[in-house]
C-alpha cells in the first residue's frame, strides 16, 4: 500500500504502461494492469527492495539518478518527469537535446499572423530558430541561422543597430549566463561560449562579472535603417513544446511613431514580397 505521493505516483503510473511497451513479453498471467513492481525495478536497474520501498513510503528522497531512471521506466513525458521530481523533494536538470535545434511549426504560424509584431524564436543557446515576416523585416541582422550573442559582439552592424549597445550587450551576456547555469554541459552552449570568449574581448569582459537573469519586460531602443527609431517593449515566453526555447515578442504602444514605423515597414516588407513573387512568376 503506497503511503506517500511519490509511492502514489509510481503504483499508478506503473499501472498505466503495459509490458509491450517497453518491450517485455505479455505472459497472460497477470492479476493487476501494468508493470509488475520488478520489471519497474530492473528497467530502472534499481533493487526490487528499494523500489518497494519508494512505492510504501518508507524511501522519499531518492536521488535524481533514481528519479531519471524511473522516468524512463515509466515512459515518462517532460511533464510527467517534472511532477515525479516534484514529489521527490528535487528539480530536475533538463534532458539532454540533440545539439540541432527547429523552432515549432504551430508556433511559428501563430506568430505570422501578427503583422503588427515582431517575433523572434530563440533556440537554448540564443540561437535565432525563427521570425515572423515583421520580425526579420525588423531585425535585418538576426535572420534564422544566427546566434543573437555572438551577432552582438561579432557583427559591427548591431552596434550602429541598438542606440544603447552597452546595455544591449550586457543583457545578452547576463541572459546567457542564465541560460547556460540550466545547462551547463550542453555542447551548444560550450561551443557559442567558445567562439564568444575567443572572439571579443567585450564579452569576455562582461562575462566575468558573472551577471545572470533572463529576458523579462523591457523596452528596446532600435535604429533601422528605413523607417528610423524604433522604441519596442520586449516580452518572453517560455516554449513548452521545446524547453529552453524562447519566444520573444515586441510590441509599441498604437498611437506611438513607432506604431507607425512599424505598420509602413509591414506594407513595405509585404510590396517586395509581392513583387519577387510576380517576378519569379514571369521568370517560371
Amino acid at each position: 500500500m503506497a503511503t506517500s505521493r511519490l509511492g502514489e505516483y509510481l503504483q499508478g503510473r506503473r499501472a498505466q504502461v503495459a509490458p509491450s511497451d517497453v518491450g517485455l513479453p505479455e505472459d497472460g498471467r497477470r492479476r493487476v494492469p501494468g508493470l509488475r513492481r520488478e520489471e519497474v525495478a530492473m528497467l530502472a536497474r534499481i533493487s526490487v527492495d528499494y523500489y518497494l520501498r519508494l512505492e510504501q513510503g518508507r524511501e522519499r528522497r531518492p536521488s535524481s539518478q533514481v528519479l531519471d531512471a524511473l522516468s524512463d521506466a515509466l515512459l515518462l513525458d517532460d511533464d510527467g518527469r517534472l511532477h515525479l521530481y516534484r514529489i521527490g523533494g528535487m528539480t530536475p536538470s533538463p534532458r539532454h537535446q540533440g545539439s540541432i535545434e527547429h523552432a515549432d511549426p504551430q508556433l511559428l504560424a501563430l506568430a505570422e499572423q501578427w503583422d503588427r509584431t515582431p517575433a523572434l524564436i530563440l533556440g537554448r543557446a540564443y540561437d535565432v530558430l525563427a521570425a515572423n515576416t515583421l520580425g526579420r523585416a525588423v531585425f535585418d541582422h538576426l535572420q534564422p541561422g544566427t546566434n543573437l550573442l555572438l551577432a552582438i559582439f561579432l557583427d559591427p552592424a548591431l552596434r550602429s543597430f541598438y542606440a544603447d549597445w552597452e546595455t544591449a550587450a550586457a543583457n545578452v551576456v547576463a541572459g546567457f549566463r542564465f541560460l547556460e547555469g540550466a545547462r551547463p554541459d550542453d555542447p551548444r552552449i560550450r561551443e557559442v561560449l567558445r567562439t564568444a570568449t575567443e572572439n571579443s574581448r567585450e564579452f569576455a569582459d562582461l562575462w566575468r562579472r558573472r551577471d545572470a537573469r533572463g529576458k523579462s519586460h523591457a523596452a528596446k531602443v532600435l535604429l533601422h535603417p528605413e523607417v528610423g527609431e524604433l522604441t519596442l517593449r520586449l516580452q518572453a515566453f517560455d516554449v513548452r513544446s521545446a524547453p529552453g526555447q524562447q519566444l520573444i515578442v515586441y510590441h509599441a504602444q498604437e498611437g506611438t511613431r513607432t506604431a507607425d514605423a512599424l505598420r509602413l515597414l509591414g506594407s513595405l516588407t509585404a510590396t517586395r514580397s509581392g513583387q519577387r513573387d510576380d517576378l519569379r512568376g514571369r521568370t517560371s
